[in-house]
């Protein structure tokens, strides 16, 4: 875990919510909330090279790119009002891909967009695996398009289904790939979509998103119901589908950014989960939201990540969302024993067993100083969201506690 250290608070705000601190005894850490600018869903996120360039994509036609890592994102102008699906830059922060009923297309970083094509179909995601020419887009009635010219042309290829695709990757090369979708679909193709093959996955759950992390034999897919979810992995190119987990939370998104090890998957209720050990193992993350979660994408590690989602939310980390302690952090005072918070998150307020009648200081991400509290009505009349509690010494790294919904 990161620990900070610095002399004295000093906070700059930009309008647009651009925050740079430095905070007496702590620094932003596990995700915190970024300001998007709008209250649209957000449906898939995207940083083609760094963690620095990234775009985002939703409803009503919303675009938004950021050059900074998040704090700002910008609108731009899409010249539509559908619901954008998915966002895709192959290999530069230039020339880009947005999927729905109609595809656009840029060349210059969002300055322009382009429309290429449209119809009657929704498209739901969209890939290039190598460069900006070659690449595929999936969607309803099992509808699946490759593109060779860079989306001057869509030609439809046969599915072999009427079910709804979701996803689509193509791991290390155009020729072999992977889609899912409604009921549980997993097709495959080794051909470049000449032929697209039906998997067996075991699950008749809707499988939203599939990732194949650095081949073709080993990938992830995640999907689920409103009353359940599933996480497939498979080692041998989908021969066999095993189911790792199921809960009663929605997922929607996996994401492993270097290696089969270690990966993200986001979903209903705030839901984050994260695996070190390819999927042995999933430690639910805390957020600090409870509204749906689309999309999840590290750009180049496995510890500086995004996760969009209902009402223009678009959360961030810098430590793999492991951030500040959540069941230890405060020092008692003269004993060295550490303080916890219950429940954490919480809707309500929290106490501190054993410490409700001594007061502490709360402070939001921004550094600011929101109040004092009993140990027995901590955060109580709060807005839901990401704070940190200090012991009355300040001697000690902060307690995050987050309040939900």
């Amino acid at each position: 875990m990161k620990r900070f250290t610095f002399s004295r608070f000093a906070l700059r705000v930009l309008v647009g919510a651009s925050i740079s601190l430095w905070m007496s005894g702590f620094a932003l850490a596990g995700w915190f909330p970024q300001n998007s600018g709008t209250t649209n869903y957000l449906s898939s996120v995207h940083f083609p090279v760094d963690a620095t360039t990234g775009y985002a994509v939703g409803y009503s036609g919303t675009i938004l790119k950021t050059t900074n890592g998040g704090a700002n994102w910008l609108s731009q102008f899409s010249d539509t009002t559908q619901w954008l699906s998915s966002v895709h830059f192959p290999v530069d922060a230039l020339t880009g891909y947005v999927v729905s009923i109609t595809i656009l297309k840029t060349t210059n970083g969002g300055a322009v967009w382009d429309t290429l094509t449209s119809s009657t179909t929704w498209l739901t995601s969209v890939h290039f695996p190598l460069d900006a020419l070659t690449g595929y887009a999936v969607g309803i009635g099992g509808t699946i398009r490759k593109t060779t010219n860079g989306g001057a042309t869509w030609v439809r290829q046969t599915s072999g289904t009427t079910n709804a695709l979701y996803s689509v990757h193509f791991p290390v090369d155009a020729l072999t790939g992977y889609s899912v979708g409604y009921l549980g679909i997993i097709l495959k193709t080794t051909n470049g979509g000449a032929a697209w093959v039906l998997q067996t996955s075991g699950t008749t759950d809707e499988l939203r998103s599939v990732h194949f992390p650095v081949d073709a034999l080993t990938g992830y897919s995640v999907g689920g119901s409103p009353s359940s979810s599933t996480i497939l992995k498979t080692t041998n190119g989908g021969a066999v589908w095993d189911t790792l987990t199921s809960s009663t939370t929605w997922l929607t998104s996996v994401h492993f950014p270097v290696d089969a090890l270690t990966g993200y998957v986001v979903g209903g209720g705030g839901t984050i989960l994260k695996t070190t050990n390819g999927g042995g193992t999933w430690v639910p993350q805390v957020s600090g939201t409870t509204v749906y979660l689309f999309s999840v994408h590290f750009p180049v590690d496995g510890l500086t990540g995004y996760a969009v989602g209902n009402y223009g939310t678009i959360l961030k980390t810098t430590d793999g969302g492991v951030g500040v302690e959540e069941t230890a952090g405060v020092r008692d005072q003269g004993l060295g024993i550490r303080v916890t918070a219950k429940p954490n998150p919480f809707t309500s307020f929290a106490t501190l067993p054993g410490h409700e009648a001594e007061r502490f200081s709360l402070y939001d991400v921004s550094g600011r100083m929101v109040g004092t509290y009993r140990g027995d009505r901590i955060g109580e009349g709060l807005a839901p969201g990401v704070y940190f509690l200090r012991s009355s010494d300040n001697k000690d790294k902060p307690l995050r506690i987050v309040k939900v919904r």
